[in-house]
């Protein structure tokens, strides 16, 4: 019996690290944000249908221009949930396919990595939900040095999210990131243990 590990965690909590860690193990790591990225690319699933609903944000190469689309988007829930309407049927699609292809590989252990996985009811279809955290003031140093952020684009994001404290209160595993690696890789084999997976 195969089991699902759901990933998930605020913006710039260290997932990406997390699923780094988890594939290093040879655990399989379905990436939600991953396949929004491919939908989006050039000859995209997703790009026709985001073009027709929000003219103007496509770029020369025929990508979604996040940084079109993005204040589109952000500050206004209507546009939001249509932007999602488009996105999460696809995304949900790219996922089962991935499922598909680990249970034919007989694979006992594997991760959805899914940012809203909460927020979109999805801790449903997990065996346990792994949260990634880290302190708000380091999560804030974060997200502050990517290109592109504010505080107010931060602020958005985190109005759409659950709180952290929330999500760890809800976690069967808590994976702490802001005290260096090792914490959070003694928190993954831990897990991986717990799940049944011998060599973790």
């Amino acid at each position: 019996m195969m089991r699902v590990i759901g990933l998930t965690g605020s913006i710039a909590m260290g997932k990406s690290t997390t699923a780094a860690m988890l594939r290093r193990l040879g655990v399989p790591v379905y990436d939600a944000d991953a396949a929004v990225h491919r939908l989006t690319a050039p000859r995209g699933r997703a790009v026709a249908a985001i073009a027709a609903r929000f003219p103007g944000v496509i770029d020369r190469t025929g990508a979604v221009d996040r940084r079109l689309l993005g204040p589109r988007v952000f500050k206004d829930v209507k546009e939001l949930k249509a932007l999602e309407a488009i996105l999460h049927p696809l995304v949900k699609h790219e996922e089962r396919r991935f499922m598909q292809r680990q249970y034919r590989e007989k694979r006992r252990i594997v991760v959805l990595d899914i940012p809203l996985l909460f927020e979109t009811r999805g801790q449903g279809r997990c065996d346990a939900v792994w949260v990634v955290s880290a302190p708000r003031l380091l999560q804030t140093q974060r997200v502050l040095r990517r290109p592109g952020m504010t505080g107010d684009r931060l602020a958005a994001v985190r109005a759409r999210q659950i709180p952290d404290a929330e999500k760890r209160r809800r976690a069967d595993l808590v994976i702490p990131t802001g005290l260096g690696r090792r914490p959070a890789w003694n928190a993954v084999l831990r897990g991986l243990k717990k799940q049944g997976k011998p060599d973790a």
